[in-house]
């Protein structure tokens, strides 16, 4: 499935794809350089096992396209073990990278700012937790963190072990993120993030709605899903570019059809 969702999205970027699946809490990533139907192979999607993944197709506009070590996702393994993966441009980057160096004490590896991000919602998830377990409102909790500390266009989805999916936008909307899902009989409900609603239909998926400006949702291992809005000042602000260029001509975002927009735009 995310193999096929990311076929879908091979348009957002050819530099580099990557998956990440969690089977109980033991990760499996597999990344490599170039594009999807290049980059894995049966050997490598049977090293792939579990009940949840999220998956990247990376266009480098931070970094190195030719540097392997940027492609996403971006694993941390503390609190818990995180795995990351993100669609935007953060503008704080330098400021940032001073913050973890000397405040933080967490070291950076590459020049991706979606490294930042990771370092960053990881260390303000450590603050959250007291104890072993960990809930939806820490999490919540350490998103506020992270908005009030990352600025830029972020659109995020993170898998953390042994608990469940988290998935966050920047509290202006610039970059998109839907929320889809389906009934998988006596299993219960599947839960699917992604860029673009085209994803969605394609897998058969019902498109709930978009994620709001600021949102984050948490989808728990057993498939409950709870949301709550993390930012103070929330407003759509969303990339006109997505609309012009980037965007798949049969997706919808904010509400709004794609194609229509580009009709519209005379485009």
């Amino acid at each position: 499935l995310v193999y096929d969702s990311l076929l879908l999205l091979q348009h957002r970027g050819q530099d580099s794809t990557g998956i990440a699946t969690v089977d109980g809490r033991a990760f499996h990533v597999h990344k490599a350089k170039g594009q999807v139907r290049e980059a894995y192979r049966t050997r490598d999607m049977r090293g792939l096992p579990g009940t949840m993944g999220l998956g990247h197709v990376r266009y480098a506009t931070r970094g190195s396209a030719e540097n392997e070590d940027e492609a996403q996702p971006f694993y941390v393994n503390a609190p818990y073990g995180i795995v990351l993966v993100h669609n935007g441009n953060l503008t704080n980057t330098r400021e940032l990278t001073q913050e973890l160096f000397h405040v933080d004490r967490r070291h950076l590896n590459t020049g991706s700012d979606t490294e930042l991000l990771v370092n960053v919602l990881a260390n303000e998830l450590q603050e959250q937790v007291s104890g072993l377990d960990l809930d939806p409102d820490q999490i919540f909790a350490a998103v506020e963190r992270v908005h009030e500390r990352v600025e830029g266009s972020y659109a995020a989805i993170a898998l953390i072990a042994g608990y469940g999916l988290l998935a966050f936008r920047d509290p202006f909307g610039i970059r998109p993120l839907v929320l889809g899902r389906r009934q998988r009989g006596l299993l219960g409900t599947e839960w699917v993030v992604a860029s673009e609603s085209l994803v969605l239909e394609s897998g058969g998926y019902e498109l709930v709605r978009d994620v709001a400006p600021g949102e984050a949702i948490f989808i728990a291992v057993d498939g409950e899903m709870v949301s709550k809005q993390c930012a103070k000042n929330p407003r759509l602000i969303p990339c006109s570019f997505e609309y012009v260029y980037l965007a798949r001509p049969d997706s919808i975002m904010n509400g709004i059809s794609v194609y229509d927009a580009r009709l519209r735009l005379g485009n």
